[in-house]
């Protein structure tokens, strides 16, 4: 067998390769910053040392989009799904008040397919844009029929890292070891289901709707468009908020584990909540759990319900961050109180879950 013959049976193109590293390249390079040695100049780097614990001062978060994927693959729409990879690294590092300020990525695929290549960084670029990062590296990785996915197109895997910085006036990371009972629960609504239960989702709307589930309509859209709306990047939000020395006392990024178990995480020990004001689930939200014949309660278990974060502050700084949102892209309201209970209760509609 010639080597030509050899290369072309093992799936691997090393001119096609060499390509789409370069539509990558071509399609980030122009994201907020695109040199790493501009993006952490000297300036910043005397500004954000001085007086400060250098054993805090630096963070990485590492995550991907989960099987968010099969959605764009059966819309063929990807042009959205960097957005979502770039929101859940940065929004959890923001969780504990790190401003992501390098990207890099890695993307793994069957074949290569430059236009779909080309879209996704689109999608990346806007992402990090948004949210003041630079995409700083990455890797595309053909790994033939070890990654497989929905239809006969390119299919993926995609993950990421992020570098962030403790933002300026934090002196230590936001832990929530200093929240105590009384302090108010803030709730920042989301877009959507972001990018997470989207095994259960799928499994769902294919038993009711069978292989074509994604094209179904529910309220003038399909399902696939309405699963693939983008994550809200609260990351510039959070940034402002603290820069403004309205400072939470804990974070929680509502993601895998909904809201009840995201939240109880962020709590010291013995401490609980009650949530009596979160925002609405989307109707859409109450459709899937309609359709999938699940509780409300294990909806909040399971996704995010409406609430992509929820801050812990006190009184004053609660009250600053509402009014600060009202001229901002978020939208900000008290849902809630920390307790002594060691529970999560959430209460809706007259109905009270306890977590």
């Amino acid at each position: 067998m010639s080597e030509n013959s050899i290369l072309k049976q093992s799936g691997v193109d090393i001119e096609l390769g060499n390509y789409c590293s370069q539509i990558a390249q071509i399609e980030t390079q122009n994201s907020v910053i695109n040199q790493f040695s501009s993006a952490i100049n000297i300036n910043k780097l005397e500004y954000l040392f001085k007086n400060r614990d250098l054993s805090n001062l630096i963070a990485f978060s590492s995550d991907g989009i989960g099987t968010k994927i099969e959605i764009a693959e059966r819309l063929q729409i990807y042009n959205t799904i960097g957005i979502d990879l770039v929101a859940m690294i940065v929004d959890d590092l923001v969780s504990n008040g790190y401003q992501t300020i390098s990207l890099t990525n890695i993307l793994d695929v069957d074949y290569l397919d430059p236009k779909i290549v080309s879209e996704l960084m689109k999608g990346l670029k806007e992402g990090a844009e948004f949210s003041n990062a630079t995409i700083n590296g990455g890797e595309i990785a053909e790994l033939g029929n070890r990654v497989n996915g929905y239809g006969s197109q390119m299919h993926i895997n995609w993950s990421g890292t992020g570098l962030g910085v403790l933002i300026p006036p934090l002196k230590k990371p936001i832990y929530g070891t200093d929240i105590k009972p009384g302090d108010k629960i803030v709730a920042l609504k989301s877009s959507g289901f972001r990018s997470n239960g989207f095994s259960l989702l799928r499994t769902i709307l294919k038993e009711r709707f069978g292989d074509y589930w994604h094209l179904e309509s529910y309220e003038g859209k399909s399902w696939g468009e309405i699963l693939l709306t983008p994550s809200k990047i609260y990351t510039p939000f959070i940034s402002n908020i603290i820069q403004l020395e309205f400072i939470p006392k804990g974070i929680s990024h509502i993601t895998g584990g909904g809201v009840s178990s995201k939240l109880k995480r962020v709590l010291p020990y013995g401490l609980g909540a009650k949530l009596d004001n979160l925002w609405n689930p989307f109707n859409f939200m109450n459709e899937i759990l309609k359709l999938g014949n699940i509780s409300l309660q294990k909806g909040y278990s399971y996704w995010n319900m409406g609430n992509g974060m929820l801050l812990i502050c006190d009184e004053l700084v609660a009250n600053s961050i509402v009014e600060y949102s009202k001229n901002s892209y978020v939208d900000a309201k008290i849902a809630g109180i920390i307790t002594d209970s060691g529970k999560i209760e959430i209460n809706y509609n007259s109905s009270t879950f306890i977590y």
